[in-house]
């Protein structure tokens, strides 16, 4: 079956003749050759061995057994641009040499222990992270975890206790977990079982410009909020979640000014403000260290996973000292949060953010990202949208413009010769028609320049 398929693979890549593709820019490291099973075997131990629910990318899939900074490499040695930087996760880079000797210098001293004995890596990580906060902020309170969908999980726990209120309202087309209670906060049915889930969790509509209820009017999303909290709620909520831009949801950015009058009718309505920065957070959108900077507003919670840790299991949750007292009143542990391991490693990421200048070098090639995306745009009328910050940026494809009809199958289609031509690039949004463009974010401009080459090239060939 998967000789079949890759002949089937290789038989619709023939049709796709060029000339002069686009070249990957210069890179000198060259990966150890590979001496595990081969690819055949590995799929087929998937297949039998993981859940099904575990899908993966590609018609003929990817076998990665390596990775150095923004390129990853395959069981041949073939080189690939990684656009998507492992799920919005891999920050400054893969295998970055600083996070990689942080890990092994703890290794050789202590692998494990809990927050139930003192380690000098996790209060130093914790005062460090803190100072990453804004100032004056009173963001001064930190709680490590595992992933995204348990700092949420927590965050919503926190609110409910600290405000004495049930209700929390999330935003449509958001996505902040697949627990039970986070699958609550998610509001696409594509991340949804038909189990009941997210008690007391209400949605309000999202204030996106392409494609929302009102269009770029920011007072009319404020009043839906306000509809949502007086109809559906008992007035009085405990929180408030967001993105600040969406990130499974397509990439898309809440409005510039919907979040300072959100926040003004949240805690008007009892509720505190919580700011999901799993995937803006950390010098990401390159205006600013935290995605909420952005509209000038400051949360009462922020949650953080994904680029935290580079790769590691690692999440946070960071608060007031008054919200966080709330988890005093029981006992409350985490087994794996901020380990000895973990911890050495998330001080070697804010670390390697400051060094390698990260938050200005998104701000820059994400300028010139943005540039080249818009120029193509304005080549090919299947691009509807273009729209993010910095190195978190999406490509929505309609079949037209004026009805914003889903290019579903011609993303599909690019998605594949995308890859062929070196570019692993995600996919997402409600209806599978957004390029993800959400890379480790040591990326460079000739990086970008080569994405947009193979784009273009791809756009073409329809």
């Amino acid at each position: 079956a998967g000789a079949a398929a890759a002949a089937a693979a290789a038989g619709e890549l023939a049709q796709w003749e060029y000339a002069e593709p686009p070249t990957l820019p210069p890179h000198d490291y060259k990966p150890p050759p590979y001496d595990g099973p081969p690819k055949e075997e590995v799929i087929a131990m998937r297949q039998q061995f993981l859940n099904p629910a575990i899908f993966h990318f590609y018609k003929q899939p990817v076998l990665i057994t390596n990775g150095h900074m923004q390129y990853l490499y395959d069981e041949k040695g073939r080189r690939f641009l990684d656009a998507f930087a492992g799920i919005v996760t891999v920050s400054v880079g893969h295998s970055h040499p600083a996070v990689m000797k942080a890990a092994a210098d703890q290794l050789t001293k202590l692998q494990h222990t809990t927050t139930i004995y003192f380690n000098e890596q996790t209060s130093l990580y914790a005062k460090e992270f803190v100072e990453r906060m804004p100032k004056n902020s009173n963001l001064s309170r930190v709680y490590f975890v595992n992933s995204g969908s348990e700092a949420n999980d927590l965050a919503m726990l926190m609110a409910r206790l600290y405000t004495g209120n049930n209700n929390v309202v999330a935003l449509s087309n958001g996505y902040h977990g697949m627990s039970v209670g986070t699958m609550g906060l998610t509001a696409l049915h594509t991340w949804k079982y038909p189990v009941a889930h997210g008690e007391g969790i209400v949605h309000a509509p999202c204030p996106m410009s392409f494609r929302g209820t009102h269009g770029d009017d920011v007072d009319a999303y404020v009043r839906d909020l306000n509809n949502v909290i007086m109809t559906q709620t008992s007035g009085r909520i405990a929180g408030f979640f967001h993105e600040t831009i969406q990130g499974v949801g397509g990439g898309v950015p809440l409005l510039d000014g919907y979040l300072p009058k959100a926040y003004e009718a949240v805690r008007a309505a009892g509720g505190v403000c919580i700011a999901d920065e799993v995937q803006t957070g950390f010098g990401r959108t390159g205006t600013a260290y935290w995605g909420f900077e952005n509209q000038g507003v400051t949360p009462d919670i922020v949650t953080m996973a994904k680029g935290i840790g580079n790769g590691f299991p690692l999440a946070a949750v960071v608060t007031t000292p008054e919200i966080a007292q709330t988890l005093a009143q029981r006992l409350h542990f985490n087994t794996y949060g901020a380990q000895p391991v973990v911890s050495a490693v998330g001080r070697a990421v804010l670390k390697a953010i400051d060094d390698d200048g990260l938050q200005e070098n998104s701000l820059r090639v994400g300028a010139r990202l943005m540039q080249r995306l818009k120029t193509l745009q304005d080549k090919h009328d299947l691009i509807g949208e273009v729209r993010g910050k910095g190195l978190m940026m999406a490509l929505e494809l309609v079949t037209d413009r004026a009805t914003k009809a889903p290019a579903k199958e011609e993303t599909a289609v690019i998605f594949e010769r995308l890859k062929e031509l070196g570019v692993l690039i995600g996919k997402g949004g409600l209806h599978g028609n957004v390029f993800r463009i959400k890379p480790p974010m040591c990326f460079s401009e000739a990086d970008a320049d080569f994405l947009c080459d193979a784009l273009d090239l791809a756009l073409s060939e329809l």
